[in-house]
């Protein structure tokens, strides 16, 4: 049974507000805008049941709530209903899951689940044309659905439905063997647009060029079979320039050893040997983070990267996943930090400049203006930080109209950690023969597959909207609590590493490197929804 609650603010609401003298600034004819946080929630529930689960997400004091009803106001010409397409991270919508499954306690089974959306409802002389342009301005398409109806079309509907944004996959255990005996015309698609299916579709970019594919051809020749499907996206992924930095690694401009090696690396040896027994650093090129020595009881961890891509995309989505990814990286440094301040740089374009980019000839395949990418990924970190509770006092910004192709977005975090744990050096790690595998955080689902691959590509109109994932700072806040007050300090587990873009084949292939090996069980694995390939839920 699906059910639709709505909450409207019975006080002024400065979301409202702010929104309303946005659009008039920017030539939009509002006079006024009323918004409504709506749940839409698939489960069977008594009436007595849905007055406690309103109960509990309505604020009685600012707020007012219905589930029978639309809460729409009296005056109003547009209404605009914008929530998640399905599969993408929601993270109100899976707290409130917890928090309804903790009152009632009864659990959401398969296939039940909470869509949380937001209704506009605009007055003012809009044109159809003025509408589709609002609202351009106020969404994004590869990670968001909307829906418009005139106040006509709305009455007459008795609202604006109740659309379920449910993932529904067709099963899928099989893995496939991929024949990599074929010319080097198809060995360069395999590699530019991925693995051919089943159906018959390519299943994205494997970002390998013919040398990295013929590498892999003469690995497996020599080997005497084909590569699974889970065999060449774990190597692809591996590889990409998100993991492996590969551009960076590569010989160029006559520098054979590569501008990593030569001037990253090359110049942090060389001042390591210049100050030698005052060096202070005590782990450098090995770990998620780097470490140096703070004084004598603590170390300091620190960790920076880049999220370009995804925020061109998905401005929010791109950098709140990259900060949460480098507080990730500070408690899987060792045996685990604790990230005590974030930092940012963003390199943007004006967000004043209103001419439009494309990403296709012919004016095709329009780019997120500057104005979005800059409020998106301001917000992003922000919510990162604040969900986290971790601050974020140091950053840089810089303008220059060469980034509106592609925006840098730098994320960093600061970790502390205490020098020995029981005795032992707390950055040293290794996983032991016998050690279980566990998997702690948020579930496994298809956002995500192929950010690592995509890292190496160029924007483009086919770019993979399911490539950028939408961190969950509050499920990771939790985590981090468990870890590194609790767990890590009663010698819970010998080794821990971060699921990155790669997921699974590197966070697990990384620690069992360590003890010679691994068995993976990946039908043990937590999933958002059923129906998930073994390659999917790898990667």
């Amino acid at each position: 049974m699906i059910h639709r609650l709505e909450i409207a603010m019975t006080a002024p609401d400065t979301r409202a507000f702010v929104l309303c003298k946005r659009l008039v600034s920017d030539g939009f004819k509002v006079r006024g805008i009323v918004l409504t946080d709506v749940y839409t929630i698939d489960k069977t529930y008594t009436k007595k049941q849905f007055e406690q689960i309103a109960s509990l997400l309505t604020n009685p004091i600012t707020q007012k709530s219905d589930f029978m009803h639309p809460l729409a106001p009296e005056r109003f010409l547009w209404a605009i209903e914008i929530g998640f397409l399905p599969g993408v991270t929601d993270n109100i919508s899976s707290t409130a899951k917890e928090m309804i499954e903790d009152l009632l306690q009864v659990p959401f089974s398969s296939g039940e689940g909470i869509y949380t959306s937001r209704v506009l409802y605009i007055d003012g002389p809009l044109r159809d044309s003025d509408v589709q342009r609002l609202t351009e301005s106020m969404y994004n398409p590869l990670i968001q659905r909307v829906q418009i109806k005139n106040y006509k079309e709305f009455k007459k509907d008795n609202g604006m439905g109740k659309e379920m944004p449910r993932v529904v996959l067709k099963k899928t255990t099989h893995v496939l063997k991929v024949n990599l005996n074929v010319s080097d015309e198809e060995l360069g698609k395999i590699g530019k647009l991925g693995v051919l299916d089943r159906d018959g579709m390519r299943r994205g970019p494997l970002a390998l060029d013919i040398r990295y594919m013929k590498a892999i051809q003469a690995y497996f020749r020599k080997l005497g079979r084909s590569p699974t499907d889970v065999e060449l996206e774990s190597i692809a992924q591996t590889w990409s320039e998100h993991c492996k930095h590969t551009i960076f690694a590569s010989p160029i401009d006559g520098i054979p050893k590569g501008l990593f090696r030569t001037f990253i690396k090359g110049a942090t040896e060389k001042i390591r040997n210049t100050k030698g027994y005052k060096d202070v650093c005590v782990s450098v090129f090995t770990d998620n983070s780097g470490a140096i020595e703070f004084d004598d009881t603590y170390l300091i961890t620190h960790k920076v990267e880049t999220h370009n891509s995804p925020s061109a995309l998905d401005p929010f989505g791109g950098s709140v996943t990259g900060i949460v990814g480098v507080n990730r990286d500070a408690m899987g440094f060792g045996l685990g930090a604790k990230p005590v301040m974030n930092m940012y740089g963003f390199c943007l374009t004006n967000p004043d400049d209103s001419a439009k980019l494309y990403r296709l000839p012919g004016r095709m395949g329009s780019m997120l203006s500057p104005r979005r990418i800059f409020d998106g990924v301001v917000s992003g970190v922000n919510a990162g930080g604040n969900c986290s509770g971790i601050p974020t006092p140091q950053g840089f910004l810089f303008f220059d109209g060469r980034y509106k192709g592609k925006p840098l977005v730098f994320v960093g975090t600061v970790g502390l950690l205490p020098k020995t744990i029981h005795g032992k050096k707390s950055y040293v790690k290794k996983a032991k023969v016998g050690d279980l595998i566990v998997v702690v955080g948020g579930r496994v689902g298809l956002d995500g597959i192929h950010g690592a691959t995509f890292s190496s590509e160029a924007l483009h109109a086919g770019s993979p909207a399911g490539a950028v994932q939408i961190g969950d700072p509050i499920t990771q806040k939790k985590m981090s609590d468990v870890l590194i007050k609790e767990a890590r300090d009663m010698n819970l587990y010998h080794s821990i590493t971060d699921n990155g873009a790669g997921g699974l084949s590197c966070s697990v292939a990384e620690m069992a490197k360590e003890s010679g090996g691994c068995f993976v069980e990946l039908s043990k694995v937590p999933l958002k929804y059923p129906g998930l390939a073994p390659w999917q839920i790898w990667i």
